[in-house]
């Protein structure tokens, strides 16, 4: 199964370990963490369900591609990062 894990900086606000989840979409694979997480959704997500501006996930050492539906695949054994993106001057 795919293995998600958040930064620090997440985990400082929400209870996300790190976790196996089921999913060949990242859609799928974060529709997995929310069912067990569900307050991540609005740190992650923004109200179109788009993934936030400041929001970067990786698979597999890879950005995704698809911001707004999620679409990118998953493999059965992908590690996918959730990090939020630093920005400032």
């Amino acid at each position: 199964m795919p293995k998600v894990q958040f930064t620090s900086h997440l985990q400082r606000f929400l209870d996300c370990p790190p976790a196996e989840v089921r999913g060949a979409t990242v859609l799928q694979v974060l529709e997995d963490v929310f069912s067990f997480n569900p307050r991540l959704r609005g740190y992650l997500l923004d109200d179109q369900g788009h993934l936030r501006q400041h929001v970067v996930i990786f698979v597999d050492g890879e950005p995704i591609v698809d911001r707004a539906r999620l679409s990118d695949s998953v493999g059965v054994s992908s590690e996918i990062y959730v990090m939020q993106a630093l920005s400032g001057g």
